[in-house]
């Protein structure tokens, strides 16, 4: 059993619960997007607060941050972008009808996606709508970006002249069952991912490997080979809706509502680890230095061996769900339903994870050194049967 913890920093200020937590790019800022229909940016270095923007007619859902610029969207059906030093409005992104889910932000590009079963995608500096993805009969959850480029031989591209020039796909995930992949450029959709038989809550994307995991309410995950729109494998262990991924060197984590986490290899599609102690749905997980961190719905975050699946530490502290976490310079940030943001200390789990991976990256060194040692052996006593034997 792993030892409970307690946070160095509280942070009190919202006055409603947090949906999302954002990392900069380069680490110095954190940007919580909450309930009281706010957000706020706060310091790696000092855990303060730095910003507060306000402006959305209602509560906030999701945001995303960069290093100059700061997204949020809202059930308001806006999205807006912020001035990361002065806190100021920027810019107000109006079309959708209902309420906006998720943002993702890629190149020049903003793209989301909304309870009004569209997707849209933006010019991120002119304020101006470029493209409507429309075709799902239900509203869209989540979202991922890439580009043909990334995944597509130039024999195989069979795009229209128009699509020559911007080779960007928009990959959607939704309630309807379906996952379809669309060309920004002229917002026809290029694949239709059918095989799910209940709401797509989570996309993960590997364009170098041409895949596409998907993790749905059906309780399974599904890779996809996102040129050909093949179904490669299923993923069936889970006994409750798959509600998020985490992919890292080729191995998959699942988080679920059945309140477990498992491990797969991509390759092979084995379940290889089973992560439990969660007293309720997984909510979010954060793969960090050979650690599994994991936030729940039980108001809980957790770290995992992500080797052996021993539990390491518990996190308490929160009273309602974590639904974000993030990680940087050892240090864990938990944002939950019950409006804090908690920050704390990992030095020691990850200090002693470095220690454990030392001891068997040395005892793996002397294993093969005593494998090469027993094969030139071997060699040895062979040559010289040989010699006596006059071979």
């Amino acid at each position: 059993m792993g030892n409970s913890g307690s946070a160095v920093k509280v942070c009190t200020d919202h006055q409603g619960g947090i949906n999302w937590l954002s990392l900069s790019p380069d680490g110095q800022r954190l940007l919580t997007g909450s309930e009281d229909g706010t957000a706020r940016l706060w310091s790696t270095a000092d855990s303060q607060c730095h910003g507060h923007f306000q402006g959305h007619e209602s509560y906030i859902t999701f945001c995303h941050l960069e290093n100059e610029a700061a997204f949020t969207c809202s059930a308001d059906h806006t999205i807006r972008k912020w001035d990361v030093m002065t806190g100021q409005c920027l810019a107000i992104y109006r079309g959708h009808t209902s309420i906006v889910n998720r943002i993702l932000v890629a190149k020049d590009y903003l793209f989301s996606g909304s309870y009004d079963r569209t997707a849209r995608c933006w010019s991120v500096d002119k304020e101006k709508q470029i493209q409507e993805f429309r075709g799902h009969r239900n509203c869209v959850l989540t979202l991922a970006h890439y580009s043909s480029r990334d995944v597509l031989e130039e024999e195989e591209e069979e795009e229209e002249e128009e699509e020559k020039v911007s080779r960007d796909l928009l990959v959607t995930g939704s309630t309807d069952c379906t996952v379809k992949v669309w060309w920004v450029s002229s917002g026809r959709c290029y694949q239709t991912l059918l095989g799910h038989t209940g709401a797509v809550l989570c996309l993960i994307l590997d364009a170098p490997n041409r895949e596409l995991f998907s993790g749905s309410t059906d309780y399974t995950i599904r890779t996809w080979n996102i040129v050909t729109g093949e179904q490669l494998k299923v993923f069936k262990e889970h006994q409750g809706s798959v509600i998020c991924l985490e992919l890292v060197n080729r191995h998959l984590y699942s988080g679920s509502a059945d309140r477990t986490v498992k491990c797969w290899l991509v390759d092979t599609g084995e379940r290889i680890q089973t992560y439990k102690a969660h007293k309720h749905s997984v909510s979010t997980l954060k793969y960090h230095a050979g650690i599994l961190f994991t936030g729940s719905g039980d108001a809980c975050a957790r770290a995992f061996n992500s080797k052996s699946g021993v539990l390491q530490k518990i996190f308490r502290g929160h009273k309602f769900i974590i639904n974000c976490i993030q990680i940087h310079n050892e240090l864990l940030y938990t944002a939950s339903h019950d409006g804090t943001l908690r920050v704390w200390d990992i030095r020691g789990i990850c200090k002693r994870n470095k220690r454990r991976l030392k001891k068997e990256r040395s005892a793996q060194g002397r294993s093969s050194q005593k494998g090469s040692l027993s094969r030139l052996f071997n060699n040895k006593v062979g040559c010289m049967v040989q010699q006596e034997n006059g071979e």
